[in-house]
């Protein structure tokens, strides 16, 4: 391909006029693009004028920009950063805010940013008018309302006027070509392509509408005013109370909901595509949802400045930064939808846009597109004959004639905009220094000018230790090296690469925000400095010499430091200016020798290898782990980014041509090049030199896009103008009919555009048929072309990741009509539309009406658009949520289908969460319902349940926090995604809201209280104690509220005695002696306080139980044997008395239940000791002699109104005179032998004496007992507003019941009573057994240590630690033979097993774990089951070699798979590495096999070995017995994809032995993704892929987390492979091996960071979280099964073994066919 370039006799190839404009020295750009321009066929007059042009909009550098912003607005508004096109920093365009009254920026500064474009008056001749007419008209308005009202009713009487003097107006068509002059006194004024057809004062033509009403059509909210502070300020307000289009929402909400609603709705849902029945009118001010919102128009002496709101994102961000955001192909075509359907406004109103470009299209936070108009990425203003001559002829430069930067920039020779195959030619010849070249690379890589988050870079090229010298080594810096590892070192750098979970090497931006705010700390605010380096301004800290600062820094430099010396000079008080080296006289002479430096032969020799690592091939890949260049990624893929690093080459950077003289930098009045060379093949180059930079050059083509054509650069598209035929009077008609204003739109109409028929994809016939009936469609203007052209360009884009064309291949195509290779790689739908959007022939393109009509975008997509449409209106959030609720209740979401509702989810979910107001509330509640009836169960997992968690997080009473924790509301989740999901994502969050409110009652506490209450029988007691009733003691001290002790008490009333007996005064036992040790113990301040509230709450607990207890049970379980708690604790010294005051008001309680007799006997021996301590007391002996000695006589009141006990011995006052009452004072009397003291202290110090009635003695006692605040909120029925909401679970509690208590309010449900001793676990038929649920299940008191105060505050169920005893409490004979394989449902309480039945047929059985009874089973197997599966929907899958699915309920098969030798016959090729897994295409890990391994040859091909649902997509995935897999559709009944590793050198493939994805294996997926990452098998022969993973057959293999697989193998180890490694064929993939076991292990299951490991009859615990030796072994130490109390070892061989994570079991399967319950 090369011979023709060295003879100079052949002429150059016209397929490469890249190459041959390469090899040509062109003495100046200019040269160069017209004899580009002159081969492509472009008039260069028209090319130079265009040029002079661009030229001319240079604008202003960023420091006028900014004085001229403080001067257009008093100084009032804050200049964020500037905009910018060109490497310098020049613009029009800033980002700017609203100061605070302070004069600082907000501290919600994204909140209120604002675009304002400075757009020149002289250009944009026609806004400057319609402004000025409009603010002579106008001089007195003041709001923002009465400037809309004002410009609709202009844009009404413009109406008016043009249909009396044009009746042909509306069949007019749009612009087209160079369209007729406009006269207008004197000056001329004509549109180009896109220029806006207006009816100026003076002008004799006139469009298809006026000036006034297409500019009131496009920017119908805008504030027209002059240029003033108060005029931002009064727009800003109101966009930020989003009110501007508020009533066009409301005017929607009316027409949805069946009232009378004005024409704004029905004209609103034209502009979107609904069409109506209608008189053709103007289009009315409403602005299109694709249309950027020009929030105001304000004019200055010379310029026009507007104002439009900032967004986050532009699409050509998302294309460079995170183009993973836009996952799938829907999403594609949603963007291009919204484009095209704001093109066709525009395009119905007569003009064009002239520049669609992913620079030009906007994209708001909920990824919403807008198109820019009226700035410069647009030409729809552009008057392009009404200018002046331009002012400079090269370069750029300020408009500001005095200004400062003109010397500064004097003699760089950069343009506007950025060609850079051109400028890199030119510096690779050497005629573009380096520092203009690395500002180009700066511009394209997107780092700009202003924002110090992404600043741009420049390499430090001298260590400042000596001067540097061309012909010494000493002073330079090694560009071959980052700055980073430079300053960190190599030896740091491994180690944190080998060490981190996600290897890297650097950490932060090459060019970090502190360190361009350090080198500019000088000359930048004090704010800034405050906010970006450190809060308290310490000038003293910053680096004060050159020298200081290179070494303080790991960051590279910033350009000012090559070329302004004003960064050196301070403008702070107490800040020096910084120090220069002593080798330069004064900054500027640093500035001219660090220059000097950089353009130096040595720099230039090497500046290639530093381009490689900041913006080129070294920064991914191999190339970036040899370089020491793996930086942390700061956002997940799919986080969309404003910016980042962009990686510009994949390829080496050549190295730049040697040259024989320096490159003169400072050009002394000349900006053209002084190389005169006829020809660069005249001089001696070398051909590979020469060839690389070529083949260099050719593989960056995508950094210059071309997404339009200039239109007289094909002279094969013939202009339009003037031509009104018939189909262009079609066109016109169906616009105006599709944008005038309609009068027959209904909620019927609606919802039958928004309807879904069928969600099935677009099939070839269907696109091809649109097609063919394309050459038939109506043409539009060549400017509508030029649009189209573009919409062609961005959706080839969006699929390939790069441009479709750039400015050589678009010139090729232009002019021979050759499409581009890259269209081979799109998809044939996609490529049928982009080919129709860049037609040759102008007679074939289609509009974007077609466009939108076309197959290409399915009903979703349109369903979706009409739905969302609304919600971007610029209107509050009320306006939002009522138009979402009203809609999703006429059954919108039912109407568009399950996968068009999960798309509008992701815009509907922001609003919900926090809504202000009650009725907002159940709006929000309304929506979130609807959206819980037809998403799907995965679509709930990734997006509701993830809103639900921030709504229940939400501090407060929302009335929506209450409606989510209503029983309906939760049942309805458990219905759609299942208990297991609610509980890992919602349950601890419906507790977490019964102590973030402290003795404090409310609502959403009491509906939290009451949804625990009705859910703890349905979930179980396994789930209930260890997911509701532990983390509610967890927070006893930590500030439970009262509706928590109240769910505690009506949860074991619910359950029972035996509930209450055997699992929760276990529990208090334990804590209450937990806190008893802790009181006891020197401990610090806040535990002794906790202690003593837990105590408290304990107690108040234990006294609601108590209620529901026989007296019997009361006696033997709390008091007798010495044993009563409440004694024991008013025996312990160290007490607060707030605790003791609550224990001696229980005790009574407690006593009253059991009575008198009972009392006697059993509480008041143990009081005994406490009475005689309290009689023979100091402080009781001090109190009576001092009240005898004052003869003081306590009043009654003091008695009966007292809230607290004062000391210790006050606790005679609360237990002597109760006791009395109770037991009688003479029975009292004998059993206290101290009551004589006890009585004189009481009369002395209290004046109480007994009296014979007993009445007042008793009253006082109930009295005090009533008077306890704690105590009123265990035994009154009035203490919790949790009783009030009963009746939303199904339970009523009578009005009579009043006061009567907890126990006679709550219904009691009772169950048989527990056998004294267990029955035999070893149950050996499968008939039913009436046991009392769960009667099987043991106290969790055993493997619980107690409450502890040191952690953190919630409970939730990753703070309780889980303790393995390896013990059996239960067992169960499952099958005759092996247990082969268990499933245990979500629920936790069915379980399957599959095992070996009679006959050695294989059979599936049903188990109920809370009776231990066989339910069912499935017996249509006749060979041994292997693998088992639950399903959805109630199904089963089972696999004996066949897969059967059959239903779990009635046990009838509904399909069975088999694998025959035609299927095996077609294999799909291996892929190499692991992708993305859709419905359509399921890709796998390369399960390649290098030998042979255990039982190869053994197994049937033909066979299926084992399975693996797919969850996110409803697919099981089989393993074969030749080591391929088998995608099935179980809902279909079909038979997918079959992928096919390569085969075995041996002979024999291995079978696959197991099976998992990302995300499976864990109970709720972390990610949003749609999908798994990757799909892993596991071989017989130890292969993973194609490495050896084990030395022996793979058992089981499991996902822990997104990046990380867990394997087990005969081999006796457990492994844990990092798959981020694998895929980058990393030899040390492997984390961390397992040993210990001296068998093969046969299987494991996982929770959390343990893994429970299964070998022969012993089980191995392990942690995955704790760190192994220096060679990452650890040891695991193997223990046998314990069955019973009695310690007995269980012999037999487990074969399979699974977890009840919520339940804290597991379960194991024998050989002999048990089925075992451990803990």
């Amino acid at each position: 391909m090369w011979s023709f370039r060295v003879k100079r006799t052949k002429k150059p190839s016209k397929n490469a006029p890249r190459f041959d404009a390469f090899c040509r020295n062109f003495s100046s750009r200019r040269r160069w693009r017209n004899h580009h321009r002159r081969d492509c066929g472009v008039d260069l007059r028209r090319a130079a004028k265009e040029e002079e042009e661009e030229d001319m909009e240079s604008g202003f550098c960023f420091g006028c920009l900014e004085r001229r912003i403080e001067s257009d607005f008093s100084g009032s508004l804050v200049f964020s950063r500037g905009l910018s096109v060109s490497p310098l920093p020049f613009g029009s365009s800033a980002v700017v805010q609203m100061s605070s009254s302070d004069g600082e920026p907000p501290a919600s500064a994204s909140a209120s940013q604002f675009v304002l474009h400075y757009l020149p008056a002289r250009r944009h001749a026609c806004l400057a008018r319609y402004i000025d007419e409009y603010t002579e008209e106008n001089p007195q308005e003041k709001n923002n309302d009465e400037i809309v009202s004002t410009t609709s009713s202009k844009a009404n009487k413009e109406h008016d006027n043009a249909a009396l003097f044009d009746n042909e107006a509306t069949e007019k068509p749009p612009l087209s070509g160079p369209v007729p002059f406009l006269k207008d006194s004197g000056r001329t004024c004509s549109g180009a392509s896109g220029a806006l057809g207006s009816k100026c004062s003076g002008c004799n033509y006139s469009y298809k509408y006026s000036r006034d009403r297409t500019i009131t059509a496009l920017a119908p909210i805008a504030y027209v005013a002059p240029c003033c502070y108060s005029g931002f300020q009064e727009l800003a307000s109101s966009f930020l109370s989003g009110s501007l289009e508020d009533h066009v929402l409301l005017s929607l909400c009316l027409l949805i909901e069946g009232k009378a609603t004005g024409r704004d709705s029905v004209n609103f849902l034209n502009l979107i595509g609904v069409p109506s029945s209608g008189e053709d009118v103007f289009p009315g001010c409403l602005r299109h949802p694709n249309i950027a919102p020009v929030l105001g128009m304000l004019k200055s002496s010379d310029h026009i400045n507007l104002v439009l709101p900032k967004t986050p994102y532009t699409l050509e961000n998302i294309l460079h930064y995170s183009p993973e955001t836009l996952m799938s192909e829907w999403d594609i075509r949603f963007v291009i939808y919204q484009i095209l359907s704001g093109l066709a406004y525009i395009h119905g109103l007569g003009i064009t846009h002239g520049n669609i470009s992913p620079s030009s299209i906007m994209m708001t936070k909920s990824y919403w597109s807008w198109i820019s108009i009226f700035d410069q990425s647009s030409s729809c203003l552009v008057d392009s004959e009404c200018t002046t001559p331009p002012n400079n002829k090269f370069g750029i430069s300020c408009d500001v004639d005095d200004c400062a930067c003109q010397r500064l920039y004097a003699d760089l020779e950069l343009s506007q905009s950025v060609d850079w195959h051109y400028e890199f030619q030119r510096w690779w010849r050497g005629e573009l220094s380096n520092f203009e070249y690395l500002l180009i690379l700066n511009r394209l890589a997107g780092r700009r000018w202003g924002d110090n988050t992404f600043y741009p870079v420049m390499p430090w090229v001298i260590d400042f230790g000596t001067k540097p010298e061309e012909n010494s080594d000493a002073g330079w810096r090694d560009l071959r090296k980052s700055k980073w590892r430079l300053a960190k070192g190599d030896e740091q750098l491994d180690f944190t690469y080998s060490t981190s979970e996600i290897p890297h090497h650097v950490s932060d931006e090459c060019l970090s925000e502190l360190a361009v705010c350090s080198y500019k700390a000088r000359r930048l605010p004090l704010s800034i400095l405050r906010l970006a380096v450190r809060s308290v301004y310490e000038p003293n800290e910053y680096p004060s010499t050159m020298q200081r600062l290179y070494q303080w820094t790991p960051d590279e430099c910033i350009p000012e430091f090559y070329f302004d010396s004003q960064i050196f000079h301070s403008i702070h008080n107490g800040m020096a200016d910084l120090a220069i080296p002593p080798w330069a006289s004064s900054p500027e002479e640093f500035i001219k020798m660090h220059r000097d430096a950089l353009e130096s032969d040595r720099v230039s020799c090497q500046i290639h290898n530093w381009i490689d690592i900041t913006f080129g091939y070294k920064m991914s890949g191999e190339a970036a782990i040899a370089a020491k260049n793996v930086m942390l990624p700061s956002t997940g893929p799919t986080v969309p980014r404003s910016a980042g690093r962009r990686q510009l080459f994949t390829r080496p950077h050549p190295m730049r041509r040697a040259i024989s003289k320096k490159i003169r930098y400072v050009d002394n009045g000349s900006s053209e090049s002084q190389w005169h060379d006829n020809s660069l093949l005249s001089e001696t180059v070398n051909l590979q030199e020469l060839e690389e930079a070529f083949a260099f050059s050719e593989h960056a083509r995508h950094l210059n896009p071309a997404y339009c054509f200039n239109e007289d650069s094909n002279k094969n598209i013939p202009h339009m103008e003037g031509v009104v035929n018939n189909s262009i009077k079609e066109l016109i008609s169906d616009i105006g009919q599709k944008y005038g204003v309609p009068h027959s739109v209904d909620l019927n109409n609606l919802l039958e555009h928004i309807e879904v028929e069928d969600e099935s994809s677009m099939g070839y016939q269907e696109i091809l048929l649109w097609r063919q009936k394309l050459y038939l469609s109506k043409t539009p203007s060549s400017g509508v072309g030029k649009d189209i052209f573009s919409v062609g360009c961005v959706l080839a884009e969006l699929h390939l990741r790069r441009p479709l064309f750039d400015p050589a291949s678009l010139a090729e195509y232009l002019k021979d009509g050759r499409l581009p290779g890259l269209l081979r790689e799109l998809p044939f739908d996609t490529k049928v539309i982009v080919e129709a959007c860049i037609q040759h022939e102008s007679n074939r393109w289609p509009s974007a009406k077609t466009l939108l009509e076309s197959p290409y975008f399915p009903a979703t997509v349109k369903s979706s658009y009409l739905f969302i449409s609304a919600l971007q209106l610029l209107a509050t959030d009320a306006s939002r949520l009522r138009y979402l609720a009203s809609f999703a209740k006429q059954g919108a979401f039912k109407a568009m289908g399950t996968f068009a509702a999960q798309k509008c989810a992701a815009y509907c979910l922001p609003l919900l969460v926090t809504p202000s107001s009650d009725t907002e509330a159940e709006w929000a509640c309304i929506v979130l319902k609807e959206l819980i009836k037809y998403l799907t169960p995965l679509a709930l997992k990734t997006t509701i349940l993830p809103s639900i968690q921030k709504i229940l997080q939400t501090a407060g009473n929302s009335h929506l926090k209450v409606s989510i924790l209503q029983d309906t509301f939760v049942r309805e989740i458990w219905k759609r995604v299942g208990k297991d999901a609610y509980l890992e994502t919602l349950h601890p969050l419906v507790i977490s809201n019964l102590h973030i409110a402290p003795h404090k009652s409310s609502a959403a506490a009491a509906a939290a209280s009451v949804l625990l209450i009705g859910s703890s029988e349905e979930l179980g007691i396994p789930i209930s104690v260890h997911q509701t009733v532990l983390p509610l003691i967890h927070c006893f001290g930590k500030g439970l509220c009262p509706e928590g002790i109240d769910a505690l008490v009506r949860i074991g009333a619910l359950l029972g005695d035996s509930f209450i007996v055997r699992h929760m005064l276990p529990l208090l036992k334990q804590v209450i002696h937990s806190c008893l040790n802790v009181s006891c113990m020197n401990k610090p301040e806040p535990v002794q306080s906790w202690s003593g509230l837990a105590l408290v709450d304990c107690l108040v607990t234990l006294h609601g139980l108590v209620g529901f207890l026989p007296k019997d049970l009361v006696v033997k379980e709390l008091i007798q044997d010495h044993n009563c708690l409440h004694v024991i604790i008013l025996m312990q010294p160290n007490i607060e008395t707030s605790v003791l005051q609550v224990a001696a008001s229980t005790l009574l309680a407690v006593c009253q239940q059991i009575g008198p007799d009972l009392t006697a006997a059993h509480v008041l021996p143990q009081l005994k000791e406490l009475f005689d301590e309290l009689a023979f007391s100091q402080d009781t002996a001090s109190r009576v002699s001092g009240s005898v000695g004052r003869g003081s006589k306590p009043s009654r009141a003091k008695i009966d109104g007292q809230a607290h006990i004062g000391s210790r011995t006050d606790l005679v006052l609360l237990l002597y005179p109760s006791f009395a009452s109770l037991l009688g004072i003479e029975k009292l009397r004998q059993c206290c032998a101290t009551w004589l003291l006890l009585e004189q202290f009481l009369l002395r110090c209290h004046n109480w004496k007994w009296e014979c009635t007993g009445d007042l003695s008793r009253s006082s006692s109930e009295n005090a007992i009533s008077k306890r605040p704690f105590i009123s909120q265990g035994s009154s029925s009035e203490y919790s507003p949790a009783k009030m909401l009963l009746n939303g679970v199904g339970w009523s509690v009578p009005q009579a019941q009043g006061n009567r208590g907890v126990k006679n309010s709550m219904p009691q449900r009772r169950y048989s009573r527990v056998d004294e001793t267990p029955p035999d676990g070893h149950v050996v038929n499968s008939s039913l057994v009436h046991y009392e649920h769960w009667f099987w299940f043991p106290s969790p008191v055993i493997s619980w240590d107690g409450p502890e105060f040191l952690a953190r505050m919630g409970g939730l169920r990753d703070e309780i630690p889980w303790k393995i005893r390896a013990s059996v409490i239960h067992s169960v004979r499952a099958h005759h033979g092996a247990l082969r394989s268990l499933a245990v449902c979500q629920d936790e309480s069915t379980v399957y097993t599959a095992g070996i039945g009679p006959g050695f047929k294989g059979t599936v059985q049903k188990w109920d774990l809370t009776r231990m009874n066989c339910l069912s089973g499935y017996y249509g197997h006749e060979e041994v089951v292997n693998d088992i599966c639950v399903l959805s929907g109630g199904l089963m899958a089972s696999c004996d070699g066949n897969i059967h699915v059959w239903s779990s309920r009635s046990g009838k098969v509904t399909s069975v798979f088999a694998e025959g030798s035609t299927d095996s016959a077609h294999f799909a090729s291996p892929v190499i590495t692991a992708s993305g897994i859709s419905n359509d295409q399921i890709n796998m890990l390369n399960s390649s096999t290098l030998s042979s391994g255990i039982l190869t040859g053994a197994f049937d091909g033909s066979l299926y070995t084992c399975m693996h649902h797919l969850e996110f997509s409803e697919k099981l995935v089989a393993g074969t017995g030749n080591g391929s897999l088998r995608f099935i559709d179980v809902s279909k009944g079909q038979k997918l994809h079959l992928w096919k590793g390569e085969s075995v050198e041996s002979g024999f493939p291995s079978l696959v032995s197991a099976i998992c994805s990302s995300g499976s294996d864990g109970r709720f997926p972390k990610s949003t993704s749609a999908s798994p990452s990757w799909i892993a098998a596991g071989l017989s022969s130890g292969h993973f892929a194609s490495w050896r993973a084990h030395d022996g057959y793979i058992t089981k293999v499991a996902a822990l987390e997104a990046n990380l697989i867990v394997s087990s193998s005969l081999d006796k180890t457990l492994r844990v492979w990092d798959m981020r490694k694998l895929i980058c064929r990393n030899s040390s993939s492997q984390l961390a091996v397992y040993r210990g076991h001296t068998d093969g292990v046969s299987g494991f299951a996982l929770w959390g960071q343990d893994v429970i490991s299964i070998s022969r009859n012993k089980i191995g615990l392990s942690s995955l979280s704790k760190s192994g030796n220096e060679e990452g072994v650890h040891r695991i130490i193997p223990q046998k099964l314990h069955v019973g109390d009695q310690g007995t070892k269980s012999p037999s061989a487990l074969s399979s073994i699974s977890i009840l994570p919520f339940s804290r079991l597991f379960l194991v399967g024998t050989d002999d066919g048990y089925l075992r319950i451990c803990c």
